[in-house]
């Protein structure tokens, strides 16, 4: 399917959801409008997707704030393969997608970063530097509950101006029976069977459970194991993540003249990448996880729970890269938009043929200890102590084979130089563009690759850890006010990462040797079919290479190891420590003949932060074969740059429920709530760009020292939001809600680019260099939005349609909310108080999505459960962890998922479930919407499986 036919398949399939959930709502009223089930109904056992159901709609009535939960029972019965999956299932939540599998979580179309997770109440790290909890890491079957507040209250863990998620693992005492459970499915990816040597596309995931009460019901442990072996086959089109905007009335022969900021508005521009890549990805995925609870209760007034939770994941994957290298360079007959968004353009680059081996390990290790005491029946003390650590280690293998006017056995290609021509043309509409190389080079000649070798080791470390400690004492009373709470908690995170290079280029001049290295070590394309699924796309295979043998040849070891010296400038070094307080009142009473409930605190917060960064002198190395030529290096001679920062904020909130009918509830609430920046956003690193010999390096000390950048701004505070829900619930039945919220949040500030002057050292001399990060700006901004959920089960319908239920819920978003790009946006002076205009448009909320849809139908009579998953979201800007960087803008997606189960016999089922069925591609556009960056295709996953509980 073309990209023009897919678009418009998306939107047939919206406007078809759309019907169908309308039919949906109208069909269901006479059912909804029913009495409750009678008695007798009620006292059948309810399982699988209508249970967990049931328990949602449950749930999100008896919470004081505005929640929507997903729970089961039962291990193992959250309905999805993985936390995010399941989340997506949940009201105003959608997810970003990576290799196919949910990752980053958005509650009302509001980005992570505005999002604050925790597991089983406490804050818990990830790898990725930002503060959103890796769901890919947790296996669903060892989660019971998931609960969004989409409201604050004052004894919540202060962080969410979106909502807060929380997952919560089983206390055994609490599950009340013992449970042996294990489970086992093979997975197939079609993707995989077009891999050349691998798998097959077969994988497999392992789970075993057990749960057990002891000593008259006083001591219960439960233990979960999971394996996972999969793969994860990938192919992508992608430019760089650097643009630049090109001065459309000076052709250039070498690099596009960069329009200068003071002619922004005045000249014309197009915006182009640094260089173009086509990837082939093979992967393989393994992961192993463990949780465990010992839950002590020897009376009813003392309750002791000990936790932990373990992940250790890694995945490898082999990349082959043809790379368009000098995306700038020669470009003729361009045609652009208004937008700047080229059109067509023809270009002359050098061409690579690039490979890595890339693996990348994440361990997770995390829990802690629960005490509860009551002293008396009116007062309730809790103790809670955590831990929480990620480390995350990626190494990645690089080389770089280049093009040259001869080959490698000395003879002139058929282009007769260096650099090929090709074509660019994007159609409009499409987020494929087509790149057509000058036919007289063929891509599949290994001959045509061999100048200019270079190979680059790169290890990246990041380790994030939480230690916290929070008290909380509850008092009971009569009256109006029916509870008091206060509390205060401590935690101290920390973030620390390297990244580091190894790298060696131009290794050899004997072009003997070049071709024996060449000649050994070349490849066949290792895959079938690449990018068959991109009409337009006329690039599918290219000459490749052994990544170790390439190594070998040129450096006599397949990996070089560290650099001596693991000091660098960009390095990262932030501890945060946070103090707070709160104190709450609930009350329950009477309006007249209404019920009414809730809950009023106020939530105080300090946030201190520590960024230690180095800095180093830089030296000037000239170019061995081109005096006029340098590199930069660094001394290694460092010092340390400490910055500090602190902030308190004050955070009222208040719930209200009125019970206008004994099914029909009416809330309202009102909040302050704030998000932390990202801990690698507070970095206080600088990133040199040494010059790395593709050009034999810089000319000048202003070309060099253009591109000083800061990887982070210690500076920035929370972001801060003054937030108005208001719901309007209805519950006719256990199966059935119909509920509308609407809400409004005001933000205090937003973020903008502004520039310093820096001094640094090169070859002894003092120089300044403008260094761009990012601050608080003044500006105000709001998002307004509407949030409609609909379920229930067509009891009415003659048997044995009665199995049929459903459940939809959208989001509608509205912000003027404005990020800039960090080069072509607006940028602010500090000494001179003003803002320089920028020539693209700002992107919004990171994550913000205007419009997100979900569906389900599920189909459950008894032996046979079918459920299929709808999820649609429209496009947003996604931000790059740490910070400083340019715009990205993810397309719409939507996907659909299927899942059925069968039970054998009692205790025994056999499960299946599809992922990504008509293998939507993900497509990124960078630095405005429409300029085509990035599309991945991952294809569809197949779980087939048998699951036995005693």
């Amino acid at each position: 399917m073309n990209s023009r036919n897919q678009i418009r398949a998306r939107s047939l399939r919206a406007v078809l959801l759309a019907g169908a959930g309308s039919t949906l709502l109208v069909a269901a009223m006479p059912a909804m409008a029913q009495d409750a089930a009678p008695d007798d109904e009620d006292a059948i056992v309810v399982t699988g997707i209508r249970e967990t159901i049931q328990n949602s709609i449950n749930t999100k009535r008896e919470e004081t704030a505005i929640v929507d939960a997903l729970s089961a029972d039962d291990i193992g019965d959250l309905p999805a393969l993985s936390v995010g999956q399941a989340i997506q299932t949940i009201t105003g939540a959608t997810t970003h997608r990576e290799k196919g599998d949910a990752s980053e979580i958005a509650l009302r179309g509001l980005g992570p970063f505005l999002s604050n997770a925790t597991f089983n109440g406490r804050d818990a790290t990830n790898g990725s530097g930002d503060r959103s909890v890796n769901f890919n890491q947790f296996p669903s079957e060892l989660v019971n509950n998931i609960k969004i507040y989409k409201t604050q209250q004052a004894d919540l863990v202060e962080g969410g101006v979106a909502g807060t998620i929380e997952i919560g693992t089983l206390r055994p005492l609490d599950f009340g029976k013992r449970r042996i459970q294990g489970e086992v499915k093979a997975q197939y990816n079609p993707y995989g069977d077009r891999i050349t040597g691998g798998s097959g596309g077969i994988g497999w995931r392992g789970t075993l459970s057990y749960v057990d009460q002891f000593a008259n019901d006083t001591i219960g442990i439960a233990i979960g194991v999971q394996r996972n072996d999969t793969n994860n086959p990938e192919e992508t089109y992608a430019a760089s993540s650097t643009w630049v905007a090109c001065r459309a009335d000076n052709a250039a022969s070498g690099n596009c003249d960069e329009l200068q900021r003071e002619d922004y508005g005045q000249d014309p521009y197009y915006l182009v990448p640094n260089s173009y890549i086509f990837r082939q990805i093979s992967e393989t995925d393994k992961r192993d996880a463990a949780f465990g609870a010992i839950q002590w209760r020897p009376s009813d007034r003392l309750n002791v729970n000990l936790d932990v939770q373990y992940s250790d994941r890694t995945f490898v994957e082999s990349r082959r890269d043809l790379t368009i290298s000098e995306a700038r360079r020669g470009l003729t007959n361009v045609e652009y938009d208004e937008n700047g968004i080229v059109r067509y353009l023809e270009g002359s680059s050098s061409l690579e043929s690039n490979g890595s081996e890339l693996s990348r390990s994440e361990e997770y290790l995390g829990g802690g200890l629960s005490v509860e005491w009551m002293p008396n029946d009116r007062l309730t003390l809790t103790f809670d102590g955590s831990y929480s650590r990620t480390i995350r280690k990626e190494i990645e293998r690089n080389f770089r084979l280049r093009t040259d006017r001869n080959d490698v056995n000395g003879d002139r290609t058929p282009v007769g130089d260096q650099r090929v021509p090709y074509i660019y043309e994007l159609a409009p509409g499409s987020f494929v563009p087509t790149i057509t190389i000058d036919p007289r080079f063929d891509l599949n000649n290994h001959d045509l690759f061999w100048d200019d070798a270079r190979l680059r080791r790169d290890e990246s470390k990041r380790r994030n850890e939480i230690i916290a400690g929070r008290f909380d004492a509850a008092y009971e009373l009569d009256g109006f006010l029916s509870r008091i709470s206060a509390g205060a908690r401590w935690s101290e995170l920390t973030f620390r990462d390297y990244d580091l290079r190894n790298e060696a280029f131009e290794l050899t001049s004997d072009i003997d040797e070049e071709r024996v290295i060449n000649n050994q070590c070349r490849q066949a394309f290792p895959q079938t079919g690449y990018l068959s699924a991109a009409e337009g796309n006329s690039i599918h295979s290219w000459a490749t290479f052994d990544v170790d043998c390439i190594f070998g040849g040129y450096l006599g070891t397949v990996d070089p190891g560290l650099p001596d010296e693991l000091r660098a400038a960009a390095n990262r070094d932030v501890t945060e420590r946070t103090l707070a307080g709160y104190v709450m009142a609930e009350y329950d009473a009477d309006l007249g003949n209404m019920p009414v409930r809730g809950n009023f605190g106020v939530r105080v917060v300090r946030t201190d932060v520590t960024s230690n960064g180095l800095r180093s002198d830089l030296i000037l190395v000239p170019d061995e074969t081109d005096p006029g030529r340098f590199t930069l290096a660094e001394t290694s001679d460092f010092q340390t740059v400490r910055i500090e920062s602190r902030s308190t904020r004050i955070l009222p909130s208040i719930n209200a429920i009125f019970e206008v009918a004994p099914d029909t509830l009416v809330r309202l609430a009102g909040y302050r709530a704030m998000s932390r920046p990202n801990p690698s956003a507070l970095g206080a690193g600088r990133t040199f760009t040494l010059g790395d010999g593709d050009d034999g390096g810089f000319t000048s000390i202003e070309e060099a020292i253009e591109n000083v950048r800061a990887n982070g701004s210690p500076g920035l505070k929370p972001l801060m939001s003054w937030n108005a829900d208001a719901a309007i619930e209805w519950y006719p039945n256990k199966d059935s809600i119909l509920s509308a919220t609407v809400y409004y949040k005001q933000f205090n500030g937003g973020f903008q680019p502004v520039v310093y002057d820096e001094t640094f050292t090169i070859n002894g001399e003092q120089v300044t260099v403008p260094v761009t990060q990012t601050r608080n700006s003044p500006d105000k901004s709001r998002i307004y939005g509407l949030e409609l959920t609909a379920a229930t089960r067509f009891s009415f319908l003659p048997k044995p349609l009665d199995g049929l239920g459903a459940k939809v819920s959208y989001n509608y978003a509205d912000s003027n909310f404005e990020n800039q790009d960090v080069n072509l946006g607006d940028q602010y002076d500090p000494e001179t108080e003003t803002v320089s205009p920028g020539i693209i448009p700002a992107a919004g909320l990171s994550g913000y999505s205007k419009h997100v849809l979900s569906a389900q139908a599920y189909y459950e009579i008894g032996p046979v459960s079918l459920q299929a998953i709808y999820n649609y979201r429209s496009k947003y800007y996604q931000d790059f962890v740490g910070g400083n960087s340019q715009l990205r803008y993810v397309g719409p997606s939507e996907t659909v998922d299927f899942r059925a189960s069968l039970d054998l016999m009692k205790g025994v089922s056999l499960r299946f479930e599809a992922l990504n069925i008509f293998n939507e591609p993900k497509a990124t556009y960078m630095p405005v919407y429409g300029s085509s960056r990035q599309y991945h295709y991952y294809g569809s996953k197949y779980f087939i499986g048998l699951r036995a509980r005693i």
